[in-house]
């Protein structure tokens, strides 16, 4: 495990986060939501964007794998285990976050319901968790999140 301090360097650097982008489509006939596609966000509980909704993400440790640090952000945030994440695309617009240069790389998940979808509930450092209607979204999300959710939703529909 990295220790405090054993890594310091004269040049600036980037943080690392992960961010996970999860769909859910109900397969069921029946129900309001019968063929709709959810995105699964955050409602932030801190700053930067406190009280804005947002993907579920945070920080990578020293000595996590990329995709182990994307399912423990989406447990932490929403309770949601066991999702099957892959790999989507690096986002690292300069600016995108106002702590600093920030590169996040995002994973996506889809998990297919017969009725109710899985119960979320903010926790950590996320206030609320609520599936959304991917055409229904907050008018204004936090970071550059808008673009991720509409990038990840283009590479959904390829995938039909």
């Amino acid at each position: 495990m990295a220790k405090k301090g054993k890594y310091v360097y004269e040049w600036p650097r980037p943080m690392v986060t992960v961010d996970a982008v999860v769909f859910c489509r109900q397969a069921s006939f029946r129900g309001p939501d019968k063929g709709k596609t959810k995105v699964l966000l955050i409602q932030r509980g801190k700053e930067p964007f406190k009280g804005m909704w947002a993907l579920p993400g945070g920080f990578v440790e020293m000595d996590e794998e990329l995709e182990d640090a994307a399912a423990r952000e989406l447990a932490e945030e929403t309770g949601l285990k066991g999702v099957r994440l892959e790999q989507m695309h690096t986002f690292g617009t300069v600016g995108r976050d106002p702590r600093g240069r920030q590169i996040s790389v995002v994973f996506t998940g889809m998990i297919t319901v017969k009725s109710k979808r899985p119960k979320v509930k903010g926790r950590d450092d996320a206030a609320k968790a609520k599936w959304f209607d991917l055409r229904k979204l907050p008018r204004e999300l936090a970071f550059d999140h808008s673009e991720i959710i509409r990038f990840a939703a283009k590479k959904l529909k390829e995938k039909k």
